[in-house]
C-alpha cells in the first residue's frame, strides 16, 4: 500500500497529482462500468437475443451442476425511477411525481419482468449482490419495498453474506425507515448528499441540512449497517474550491466507509433539468481543477484511501482491502469487491450483463409497460461482444481494477501476441510513462500511484471505437 506522506505546505501526499497534470489530462471519456460502453449498444439486439443469452447461461449452470464451486452466482440490480422533486443537475433516468400511487403499477410490471427472466434463467439462482438504484428507491413505501424484497427472495436465493444495498435520499427517510430497511434485509446504504453548502443546495434544488445527514448516518451505524457510502459532486453551480473543501472536511468528519466524488457534467442540451441551472454560475475549468485537487488532498489527509477514478474508502473497508490485494472488480454500480459475474437488471432503462452480451430495457414507462403487457422481455437494445471486444474488455478492466496489464495472462487467455496486437497502444503507454502515469516493463504495463488518478485516460488508449471517434463530449471529464 502506498504510504501517504503529506507535504507541509500543500497538505497533499507527495505523490498526489498537481493542478498542471490534472489540467493536462482534463479529457472527456467513459467511466468504463462496461466495455464496450452503453452508447455502442444497437437496436438489432433485442428481447430474443437477450433470452438466448439467459438460456445459454442456464445451460452452463445445468452442465456444471454438482461441481464444487460451480453455482455461478449472480448480481441483481433493481431500478426504481420515481423522485418526488427534480434535482437540477441530475442526468439519471427518472420520473418526477408526488403521486405515490403510481408505484403500484410499476411494481406490478417489475414482478412480470422478474417472472419472464426466471422462466428462462431458472428459479433459485444464487445472488451475492443486490442493489436498488434510481431515481429514489426510498420513494417506495415501507410495504412496497417489502413487497419487492419478497418477490426477489421467491425468485432467487440470496446467499448468506450477500451485499444488499439501496440508494437513499436523506429527505425521504427517518430513523424508523432505516430500521425497516435493515429489518427486510438491506445491509448497505448509499446516501445521496452532493454538497453541504446551503447556497449550492438551493441552486440545484436539493436542500438537506448537514445535521439531517449526520443524524441519519449515526442512526445507520447504530442499526448495524455493514457499510455506508456517500455521494458528492464537484463542479455544481455556485461551488468554489473553498466551499468544496469545507464539504469534504464535513463529510470526512462523518466518516462514511466510502465516498464517491463525481464530476458534474453540464449538458443542458441533453438533460432537460439542467436547463434550470444558470450556466453563468457553473464554475470555470480552472476552478474545477482546484476543487478536485483540494478534495483529493482533503480526503487523503483525513485517512481515506484513493480507490480509483472518483472513489475513496477508509483503510479497513472491504473496497480498500480488495484494492490492496488486487481483487477489485467493476460493474454498472462502479467498483465492487464481488467477483466478476453476470448481472440481471430489472426495471425501466436498466442494463444487464449476461455472458458476452449486454442488454438495456426500454427507457420510458409507456414502452416498458407495453412490452411487458405483450408478455415480452422489455429489452430494446444491446450488444453481443465479439472476440476483439472480449480481449479489449479484459485489458481495460485490468487497468481499471488492478491498475496493471500482464501480457502473458492476456496472451494465454486470448491467444494473441500482446506486443504485436497492441503495438500502437504500447507506443502511447511509453508517452504516458513520460508523464509519470504508468511504468512500462517487458511483460506488463502498470499504473503509478499518480496514474491511478488518471485511470480512465490510461484505459481509453485501449478503447478501439473511442480512438476512431473523436466526439467524446457526450462523456464526463476524466
Amino acid at each position: 500500500m502506498q504510504t501517504q506522506v503529506l507535504d507541509a505546505t500543500t497538505n497533499k501526499p507527495d505523490w498526489a497529482p498537481d493542478d498542471a497534470l490534472l489540467r493536462r489530462f482534463d479529457l472527456a471519456g467513459p467511466r468504463y462500468t462496461s466495455y464496450p460502453t452503453a452508447d455502442r449498444f444497437v437496436e438489432t439486439f433485442g428481447a430474443e437475443q437477450y433470452r438466448q443469452a439467459l438460456a445459454q447461461r442456464s445451460s452452463v449452470v445445468a452442465a456444471s451442476a454438482g461441481r464444487v464451486g460451480a453455482r455461478l452466482p449472480l448480481s441483481v440490480y433493481v431500478h426504481i425511477p420515481f423522485c418526488e422533486s427534480v434535482c437540477y443537475y441530475c442526468a439519471c433516468n427518472k420520473v418526477i411525481t408526488r403521486h405515490h400511487e403510481r408505484a403500484g403499477e410499476y411494481l406490478d410490471a417489475l414482478e412480470r419482468e422478474l417472472e419472464l427472466q426466471v422462466a428462462t434463467l431458472g428459479r433459485g439462482q444464487p445472488i451475492t449482490q443486490l442493489h436498488f438504484g434510481g431515481g429514489s428507491p426510498t420513494f417506495l413505501s415501507d410495504s412496497e419495498l417489502e413487497r419487492v424484497m419478497r418477490s426477489l427472495r421467491e425468485a432467487f436465493d440470496l446467499v448468506p453474506g450477500a451485499e444488499i444495498s439501496i440508494e437513499v435520499d436523506p429527505r425521504t427517510v427517518t430513523t424508523a425507515r432505516l430500521a425497516h430497511l435493515a429489518a427486510i434485509g438491506f445491509n448497505r446504504l448509499s446516501f445521496g448528499v452532493q454538497d453541504f453548502d446551503a447556497a449550492v443546495q438551493q441552486a440545484v434544488h436539493r436542500v438537506q441540512p448537514y445535521e439531517q445527514v449526520a443524524q441519519l448516518m449515526q442512526a445507520a451505524r447504530d442499526l448495524g449497517f455493514e457499510s455506508i457510502n456517500a455521494d458528492l459532486i464537484h463542479g455544481l453551480p455556485l461551488q468554489t474550491p473553498d466551499s468544496v473543501a469545507r464539504t469534504v472536511a464535513q463529510m470526512a468528519e462523518l466518516r462514511p466507509d466510502r465516498v464517491a466524488l463525481y464530476a458534474y457534467a453540464h449538458l443542458p442540451q441533453r438533460f432537460k433539468p439542467q436547463r434550470r441551472i444558470d450556466s453563468a454560475q457553473v464554475p470555470k475549468m480552472a476552478e474545477r481543477i482546484q476543487m478536485l485537487s483540494r478534495a483529493i488532498a482533503g480526503f487523503l489527509s483525513h485517512g481515506y484511501v484513493y480507490i480509483g477514478m472518483d472513489h475513496f474508502a477508509l483503510p479497513d473497508d472491504s473496497l480498500a482491502v480488495a484494492k490492496r490485494q488486487g481483487r477489485l472488480h467493476r460493474n454498472f454500480q462502479g467498483y465492487s469487491t464481488q467477483p466478476d459475474c453476470d448481472l440481471i437488471a430489472l426495471g425501466v432503462s436498466s442494463i444487464s450483463k449476461v455472458g458476452a452480451a449486454y442488454s438495456q430495457n426500454a427507457k420510458t414507462l409507456p414502452e416498458y409497460y407495453e412490452m411487458l403487457g405483450r408478455g415480452e422481455l422489455p429489452v430494446v437494445r444491446g450488444f453481443a461482444l465479439n472476440r476483439e471486444d472480449l480481449l479489449r474488455r479484459a485489458v481495460i478492466m485490468g487497468i481499471m481494477c488492478q491498475g496493471r496489464v500482464e501480457f502473458q495472462a492476456i496472451e494465454q487467455a486470448h491467444a494473441i501476441d500482446f506486443r504485436k496486437h497492441f503495438a500502437p497502444e504500447l507506443g502511447r503507454m511509453v508517452e504516458l510513462a513520460g508523464e509519470g502515469l504508468v511504468t512500462v516493463e517487458p511483460g506488463k504495463v502498470e499504473l503509478t500511484p499518480i496514474g491511478w488518478y488518471f485511470v480512465r485516460a490510461v484505459a481509453m488508449v485501449f478503447d478501439q471505437p473511442l480512438q476512431s471517434d473523436r466526439a467524446r463530449e457526450r462523456y464526463s471529464r476524466v
